[in-house]
């Protein structure tokens, strides 16, 4: 999008609370891949997703600094919780501590370790699951929740445009996995589904 549609639309986009702020702020300032961070306007997008959908259980495979878990967090239906998956201890510290800061310290779950180590041991059952991890295993993690997922419920996977790459006729692995993935959710009859180029490409599916 025309980068002045963008401060447009950020301008007219509610705010965000004081901890999100904090936590983008020290995201920018000190990591290289800060483009990992679900942006402003995105990150209100995944929150009003919530705010609709009120979970009881989301599931987020991925959770870098904690943003979008915390974005979820606030649509959660009395009593929810957010679980949210990570390998890196690094940045999974950090996540923490702005966690624990928030108001929501009591309704995200932290779980250290490889996502298709730890789904198949949840007893969990997701009204929403969030995948925006090691590209090449969205198909795999797609597969290992779809049984814990709620009827009416909603999968909803990032990047699913990765730059526009997904365009490019010849495609390197992260590239191929994200297409492989679009086109295993629109062949699924199982969901309806619809890709929406907001920032880098949601994919969002509704288990029927």
């Amino acid at each position: 999008m025309n980068e002045h549609w963008i401060k447009y639309a950020e301008a007219f986009t509610a705010g965000e609370s004081e901890i999100l702020q904090e936590l983008r702020k020290h995201c920018y300032d000190h990591y290289e891949d800060k483009a990992m961070l679900s942006g402003f306007v995105q990150g209100r997008v995944l929150s009003m997703f919530s705010h609709m959908i009120r979970p009881k259980t989301v599931l987020e495979i991925g959770t870098y600094l904690g943003y979008s878990a915390l974005c979820f967090a606030e649509g959660l239906a009395d009593g929810g919780k957010v679980i949210t998956l990570d390998i890196q201890e690094d940045t999974n510290k950090v996540a923490r501590s702005f966690v624990e800061k928030s108001a929501y310290a009591d309704k995200i779950e932290f779980l250290l370790g490889f996502g298709t180590d730890i789904i198949p041991s949840l007893p969990e059952t997701f009204d929403l699951v969030f995948i925006d991890a090691d590209k090449p295993n969205y198909s795999n993690y797609y597969d290992l929740v779809f049984d814990k997922v709620s009827a009416g419920g909603f999968i909803i996977a990032d990047n699913v445009l990765w730059s526009g790459k997904v365009l490019d006729d010849e495609k390197d692995e992260n590239t191929q996995a994200l297409h492989d993935y679009n086109q295993k959710n629109l062949a699924d009859e199982r969901v309806e589904n619809i890709l929406l180029p907001i920032r880098d490409g949601l994919m969002v599916s509704r288990k029927k």
